[in-house]
């Protein structure tokens, strides 16, 4: 028997995914499939030392993995710097962008863009921009919100949305509201506050998940700013995180999609019984695909079923 709250989340759904119907989906004939491979086993290789072996002859084996670049434990050397000797003073020592765990090749990721920087990095460029950023390309993929934050494309280390009273900068789709759609070209996305974050007197602590307890209006800053962004046009940057449940979702981390419009804002009941602000979200065209998981679950399949049933509703 379907519960009074999956009715009334089904029934937002579908209101939500005629909506974004009417917005139009610019959706490409292809996108790229992003194959989560198997994770790969590590083997270290190691000399194991006979112990029967005499002294002498130990010390040529490891003389002899010595001028093969190969050492006792197993670390490969490079024979070709043997016996040189190096000038520091001349040495330009460039930093890399990206975390040592992945350029060593000791760390790989699943997802197919390039790789943000780690966390704890210099921010080079301003987030407070409307657009894109500099030197970060549309499917950069970040290991934390902290390395998504050093590059600029996201610069909260936790809240969903940034901005100020001239509009908004960028979002964060990580799996906030049940109700919410996301088909990846086009998704609704609802907007903060509503929530008792210092907590009760049963329960006095910070609360950034706890349940919504009163309206949520256009006051509060977060939501201004996304309501401005819908009158003004300007580009909002958008990243999708792992926890979100959509086919459009990272298999890890968090990754940026890329340029949106905020197509439309309004107020209506929310699952809580409380009013929530919504937004409906539009890709810009001219972008990069979005990679999309080969595994789909079944609910995603089920809201291609619907979006087709609508669609031809809409047509007639």
């Amino acid at each position: 028997m379907v519960s009074d709250y999956e009715k009334q989340r089904l029934l937002n759904m579908e209101r939500n995914k005629a909506l974004l119907i009417q917005l139009g989906l610019d959706k490409p004939f292809f996108e790229p499939k992003e194959t989560k491979r198997p994770k790969a086993t590590s083997k270290k290789r190691k000399l194991v030392e006979d112990p029967e072996m005499p002294p002498t002859a130990k010390s040529a084996r490891t003389e002899r993995a010595d001028s093969a670049g190969v050492s006792p434990v197993g670390v490969r050397r490079s024979s070709r710097n043997a016996g040189r000797t190096v000038d520091y003073k001349l040495e330009k020592v460039v930093a890399s962008p990206l975390p040592i765990s992945f350029t060593s090749g000791v760390r790989s990721t699943e997802n197919a863009g390039a790789i943000g920087r780690e966390a704890g990095s210099k921010r080079i460029h301003d987030p407070k921009v409307f657009g894109s950023i500099p030197g970060v390309e549309v499917g950069t993929w970040w290991e934390s919100r902290e390395g998504c934050s050093a590059d600029a494309i996201h610069a909260p280390w936790v809240a969903g949305i940034s901005g100020n009273a001239q509009g908004a900068y960028s979002v964060a789709l990580s799996g906030g509201y049940p109700d919410d759609v996301d088909w990846g070209y086009a998704f609704t996305y609802t907007g903060a506050g509503g929530r008792e974050l210092k907590g009760t007197k049963a329960n006095p602590k910070n609360l950034r998940t706890a349940a919504q307890s009163f309206d949520q209006t256009f006051e509060h800053n977060s939501n201004k700013a996304l309501q401005v962004s819908s009158q003004t046009r300007k580009p909002v940057r958008v990243i999708r995180g792992y926890k979100l449940d959509s086919p459009y979702a990272p298999y890890e981390g968090y990754r940026y999609d890329g340029l949106y419009l905020v197509e439309k804002a309004w107020q209506e009941q929310g699952m809580s019984g409380f009013q929530v602000c919504k937004f409906a979200f539009k890709r810009l065209p001219n972008q990069p695909a979005l990679p999309r998981r080969v595994n789909d679950s079944d609910e995603a399949q089920a809201n291609e079923r619907t979006q087709d049933k609508l669609t031809e509703e809409v047509a007639a």
